[in-house]
């Protein structure tokens, strides 16, 4: 899991993102903030479309790392998620920014948040569908295509 900024009206703006192990794109929330309330946001959507991870892996990030706290202390489950925190385990999800930055960056930016947010979905699914994860339509990788194009 990683953010990364992108301008909108001038201003940052921020893109959520999880990636597996495999550097299959898991789900992505972009928001206007960068805050333990976002980080939470992400993950409950994330958790929902998908499953709750046994491990995630952050860089430094003091948001995300108090947004996995308070979903741990929402889980009324005995297994909470495991925080991994070195910014060389997260190096998977920071190559996968720079396929969204590259497209990004061909335009000068955004005028407004919600035809980001409208971009920034599409050039996910079109990702998903380069990287072939779409292949198998199992059920979860269905639903959380369905999330992503929504």
């Amino acid at each position: 899991m990683d953010e990364t900024y992108i301008k909108v009206g001038g201003n940052d703006c921020y893109l959520y993102r999880a990636v597996d192990k495999f550097g299959n794109t898991v789900d992505f929330l972009p928001t206007k903030r960068r805050m333990k309330s976002s980080a939470q946001k992400f993950l409950d959507k994330d958790i929902g479309n998908n499953s709750k991870p046994r491990v995630i892996n952050i860089d430094k990030s003091g948001a995300n790392k108090s947004g996995i706290r308070s979903i741990n202390r929402e889980l009324l489950t005995v297994k909470r998620i495991k925080i991994q925190q070195c910014k060389y385990l997260n190096n998977i999800v920071e190559q996968d920014h720079r396929n969204i930055k590259r497209r990004i960056l061909i335009d000068t930016s955004f005028k407004e948040f919600e035809s980001a947010k409208r971009t920034l979905a599409n050039i996910t699914v079109v990702k998903i569908i380069r990287k072939g994860q779409i292949a198998d339509l199992g059920k979860r990788t269905f639903k959380t295509f369905c999330s992503l194009a929504a």
